[in-house]
Parts: C-alpha cells; sequence; structure tokens
C-alpha cells in the first residue's frame, strides 16, 4: 500500500567525514561481552521527574544500538508566516552548542563510528544515532547537550538557511508530484496546519530569522514534550543510568497549550490543476476520512469508537485495492482491453495530530484522459460498496498486513522508529500488538461500509498534473553543499 499522507523529510547518510576529534570515553559494557541471550527483551518505558520519556527496547541479536530523540512538534505546532520553521530548526541543531563548534557534532558521531541523522514530519522532529553499543554514552552525553543547550551565530543560521531553500527548489519546485501534493494538501486543509508544506513557503523562508527558529526551541524543545528511544544491545539499568546522568539535570518546563483546530464541514467538490514540466498528466483524487486515536486502542476492542474502527476498515479497504501485485486497481486500470492508466493506486493515513486523507491516484494510458483515469478509480471504490469483498480476499490482506508490520522490527532502527512514533502520537508502547489484533477483528460488512461512506463529492477534492513541455537540455538541481536531506 502507498503511504501518501504520511511524508516527513527523512536524513540520508549524508554523514561529515570522520575527523581525529577523539571520542570521550565510554563506560558502557564492551561489544566483545558475549550476550546472555540472543531473544529480544520486552520493551520498558519511563518518565524522569523532568518529564522525559524514555523507551528501552533491548535486542542483543548484534552488538550495536539506535540512540533517538523524538520531540512532538513538527509542522502542525507552526503558525502561519514562519512555515518550515520547525524544520529548519532541525538543521540548526547540528550547528552548534555551549560546548560544540557548528559541525562538531557530527563529527564526533563519524569519529565513533557511527551513522546520524534527523527528520521532521507534520507531528514530531527526530534525531538519531546508530553506533557500537559500547559508544552508546557518548552520543547520548552529545544528544541531551544540543537538546538544552542549542546555540549558535546569526551567520550560522543565515548560511543554513539557503541550504533549506535550495532543498524546497530541490525536492518540491523541481518535481512536478510534488508541487501537486502540495497544492492538494493546501486545497484539502482549511483551518488545519496539515495545509501548509513541511519545508515551509518560499516566502517564509525568505522572511525567517534566527530569532524565530531560536523562539521555537525554546517554547517546545522542553523535557516534557520529548521522548528518548534506545534499542539494540543494552540493558534497562543501562539506559535508565545514562538518561538519569545527561538528561534528569534538565529544568522541567511545561509544554504549551495547544488549541484545537478542528477542520470545516467541506461542503462540495474541489478540483485544482497544477502546470509544471512533466513526461505524463498525473491525477490524485484526496477525501476525507477519520484517523485512529490513542483512545481506540486504550481499552477493549469493543470500546473503540465508531471514527476509529472505519479508520481500520478503511486501511482494509486501501490493501483490498492496491495492497499487493496484481490487486484490484492494478487488474482494472492497468491490465487488459480496458485499460485506461499506465499506473493507478490507493492509499490512506492511519494514525496522526491531524486529519487524514485516502488517496486514489492514476497516470493516464495514451489516448486517455483524466477524467477517464478518475471515473475508473471510482468505480473500483463503488464497486466494493455495492458488491462487498469476499472472505478469502479479506484474510489475504490482512495477512500481508500483519506481516508487513511485524517485518518492521526486523532491524534495532525500525524498532525504535516504531516505539518513537507511536509515543509522537500519544499511542502506548504495545500499540503495534493492539493495532494488529483490532486490524484482525475488520468485518467485510465494515469494508463495504466504509466505501460506501467516505467517497462522496462532498469529501473530495481532486488535483491534476498537467504537463508542460521540459525544457531542452534541463538537468537535475544538484544537492545543495551541506543539506541533511
Amino acid at each position: 500500500m502507498k503511504r501518501y499522507i504520511l511524508p516527513f523529510c527523512w536524513g540520508l547518510a549524508t554523514l561529515a567525514q570522520a575527523q581525529t576529534t577523539a571520542p570521550v570515553p565510554s563506560v558502557a559494557p564492551s561489544i566483545s561481552a558475549q550476550p546472555t541471550s540472543l531473544a529480544p527483551d520486552a520493551v520498558t518505558q519511563f518518565v524522569l521527574p523532568n518529564g522525559l520519556t524514555v523507551i528501552v527496547k533491548p535486542d542483543h541479536r548484534a552488538p550495536t544500538a539506535v540512540n533517538m530523540l523524538w520531540v512532538r512538534t513538527g509542522a502542525i505546532d507552526e503558525v502561519d508566516g514562519t512555515s518550515g520553521v520547525a524544520h529548519a530548526l532541525e538543521h540548526m541543531m547540528f550547528k552548534g552548542t555551549k560546548k560544540l563548534k557548528p559541525g562538531e557534532f557530527s563529527r564526533q558521531v563519524a569519529a565513533l563510528g557511527g551513522q546520524e541523522n534527523a527528520f521532521t514530519s507534520r507531528d514530531y522532529t527526530g534525531y538519531y544515532q546508530q553506533i557500537p553499543a559500547d559508544k552508546l554514552e557518548d552520543v547520548m552525553r552529545l544528544e541531551a547537550d544540543r537538546f538544552a543547550n542549542s546555540q549558535w551565530p546569526d551567520e550560522e543560521f543565515s548560511k543554513e538557511i539557503e541550504v533549506v531553500k535550495e532543498e524546497r527548489r530541490m525536492r518540491t519546485e523541481d518535481s512536478p508530484r510534488a508541487l501537486l501534493f502540495e497544492a492538494l494538501n493546501a486545497a484539502v486543509f482549511t483551518a488545519s496546519p496539515y495545509h501548509r508544506p513541511i519545508v515551509g513557503w518560499m516566502g517564509d523562508l525568505d522572511s525567517m530569522t534566527a530569532d524565530d527558529v531560536r523562539a521555537f526551541w525554546k517554547h517546545w524543545y522542553v523535557p516534557a514534550n520529548a521522548a528518548v528511544v534506545v534499542a539494540g544491545d543494552v540493558t534497562v539499568a543501562q539506559v535508565r543510568k545514562l538518561v538519569d546522568k545527561y538528561y534528569g539535570h534538565i529544568p522541567a518546563r511545561a509544554v504549551p497549550t495547544r488549541k484545537p483546530r478542528p477542520e470545516p464541514e467541506q461542503v462540495g467538490i474541489r478540483r485544482i490543476e497544477v502546470k509544471a514540466p512533466a513526461e505524463q498528466t498525473y491525477l490524485a483524487l484526496a477525501f476525507r476520512t477519520p484517523q485512529l486515536s490513542a483512545q481506540d486502542l486504550a481499552g477493549d476492542a469493543s470500546a473503540m469508537s465508531a471514527a476509529g474502527q472505519d479508520a481500520l476498515a478503511l486501511t482494509v479497504l486501501s490493501e483490498v485495492l492496491d495492497g499487493y501485485p496484481g490487486a484490484r486497481i492494478n487488474r482494472a486500470l492497468t491490465q487488459g482491453e480496458g485499460r485506461v492508466a499506465d499506473s493507478a493506486g490507493a492509499g490512506g493515513g492511519l494514525i496522526g495530530r491531524g486529519p487524514q486523507l485516502f488517496i486514489l491516484d492514476g497516470v493516464p494510458a495514451a489516448g486517455k484522459t483524466a477524467d477517464q483515469v478518475e471515473a475508473a478509480l471510482r468505480e473500483q471504490v463503488a464497486k466494493v460498496a455495492r458488491e462487498g469483498v469476499s472472505e478469502a480476499e479479506l484474510a489475504r490482506v490482512k495477512v500481508q498486513w500483519v506481516a508487513s508490520e511485524v517485518y518492521k522490527r526486523d532491524s534495532v532502527m525500525g524498532q525504535a522508529r516504531e516505539f518513537g512514533n507511536y509515543w509522537a502520537q500519544g499511542f502506548p508502547v504495545d500499540a503495534s500488538e493492539r493495532l494488529i489484533e483490532r486490524l484482525r477483528g475488520v468485518t467485510a460488512a465494515q469494508v463495504q461500509a466504509v466505501a460506501a461512506r467516505y467517497f462522496g463529492d462532498d469529501q473530495l477534492t481532486v488535483a491534476v498534473l498537467r504537463p508542460q513541455p521540459v525544457p531542452a537540455g534541463r538537468k537535475p538541481r544538484a544537492a545543495p553543499t551541506g543539506a541533511r536531506h
């Protein structure tokens, strides 16, 4: 299934070259020590007196560990005029502290034999290091220092904001589909902060100041709004000792109050067009859908809200439509005599701090139009609404979805990301197990019901990419020097 509605800026492995900086001696267990068991241990969660959440997932299969810091703030917490500030802050967190010069953080992690980067989403910001397990204390010391003591001169911001702007040009303005989805989100969401792009509008980046970024850091980077997640060849006692040492002294501060910004009801279909240099037309249909809340997983399955039950059924519907090679949309739109599309798909959001969407999309085949693809996509959902799905089809997509959830845990990075993501959304540490249990209970009747309920015109925004001639000799824009993404 394509997951369109959870975009984030995930850092690539653009790490600084190792320098001669000597790493701080570590007191963590030596990687040569043999673990007593190769089986992953249970996950443990606790909270420090200053409000910082700590999640530990021991996994002794390899002498490596992942240290992550999650902050429950992202583009959703920005205000008009400062879009992109959460992402700009992510960049500036690598530019120094009271103890470290700009770039020194990355050089020290590289010298430890580690990899590190960061990411910003609508709902959260995260920082990570993957290191030999006996270097955990070193990176935790570094991460805690910049969380509490981020400090950099204005000239560093002036240079880095140009990197951010070039990143926007490369990843959005030079990408027709990215431009389309940016315009689509702005059209779908009226009150929700999700109508602003994570990277920010270029006008806001042009006017952003160093103090804007510092203010966002001071406002949201407080212990009670953050979580340290450690997975790998560690023990709970070891991690507890280290977080007490490096985070425990950070003063407690209240998390700023967040006002609800409910999205008003849509009253009619919305249509937009985006013109950009491209080879083919592209179509995206966005339908407003409910989300799964933390309360839906808190108690017994029978206590789930109607919206939560529908959100799960919509997830199953997306798998029925596009969850495996040769699924319904692929067969109906891209194969045989009735072929209208070169490619087509479906996917949607399940959890998030803001409203979710279900997306149907497609590229018209030669001689076919966007209108024909739109009609064909909507017909596939209407067919489920009329005829339902078979028990065999339902069982197949459930098995595949559950398998994908389980396979995410094969790596320590996958485990750390899963626990951090669920924490950021307010879910319990065992959310994955609860989610799998709930999903297994979705019935064919529920899937048929949501296909009939959420795909009308009053929930729909249509976006069409109208291709323009590609300039002769145009070359892809090179990644900006110093970009972390």
